[in-house]
Formats: C-alpha cells, sequence, structure tokens
C-alpha cells in the first residue's frame, strides 16, 4: 500500500473541512426551516419584532408597518414594546392593530391549499 505524501494529507484535510462546513450549513438551513414550520401563527408578545410577526403570520412586512403606522426600518429588529414607547402607545393597542391587518391580509389573501390551520388560542382569524 502506497504512503499518503504532505500534498496528500493536505488535500483529504481541506476535503474533510469542506465536508464539516457543508455539513454545518446544512444542519442550520434545517433548523431555520423546522423552526419557522413550528412557530406559525404564534401569539403576539411584546418582545417579537415587526419581522418575527411578518415571518410567524405569513404577511409582508410593510402591510404590517402600515397598520401601526410606523415608518418600515431596514433590517429592523426593534421589540414590539420599544415600538410602542417611541409612539408613546400601549402595547396592547399595537397587537390589535396587527392581528387586525393580519385578519384584512388573509381575507384577500388566503393560504394556500394544505397549509396547516393556525393553532387555536391567541391566533387572529
Amino acid at each position: 500500500m502506497k504512503r499518503l505524501g504532505r500534498r496528500e494529507w493536505l488535500l483529504s484535510l481541506l476535503f474533510l473541512l469542506v465536508l464539516i462546513v457543508t455539513g454545518l450549513f446544512a444542519v442550520r438551513a434545517v433548523r431555520r426551516a423546522t423552526y419557522w414550520h413550528e412557530h406559525r401563527d404564534e401569539p403576539i408578545r411584546a418582545w417579537m419584532s415587526v419581522h418575527y410577526v411578518a415571518r410567524s403570520y405569513r404577511v409582508p412586512q410593510p402591510i404590517l408597518y402600515q397598520s401601526i403606522s410606523a415608518e418600515p426600518i431596514p433590517h429592523d429588529r426593534r421589540p414590539l414594546r420599544e415600538i410602542a414607547r417611541e409612539q408613546n402607545r400601549s402595547v396592547d393597542t399595537l397587537f390589535s392593530e396587527l392581528q387586525q391587518a393580519i385578519i384584512d391580509f388573509r381575507k384577500s389573501h388566503p393560504p394556500p391549499p394544505g397549509d396547516r390551520p393556525p393553532p387555536s388560542g391567541g391566533s387572529p382569524n
């Protein structure tokens, strides 16, 4: 059997590194996909951002921003409680406005067939 030289060892290690990095990205992608699949129609909470609510309820962010009279900011991760504080309004007011926007959006854009129904309790329908 032939012994591996320095170049073959380097190529083997490089190949192993590429496999590990690819595996990490695959695991990360699967985790994100399963997270959003399991966190559909989460009850709206003060710690959530508009982006999170939009992902959970599958509603475009501009519609939610418009419903709470806020300017869309790129990469905005402010929690709803902070937005409410900036607008001098209660968090509950923001929640009801977001829920109404979700209901209105879903009336005009029904979910695709086969989409799982939202969990009971706290979801706007």
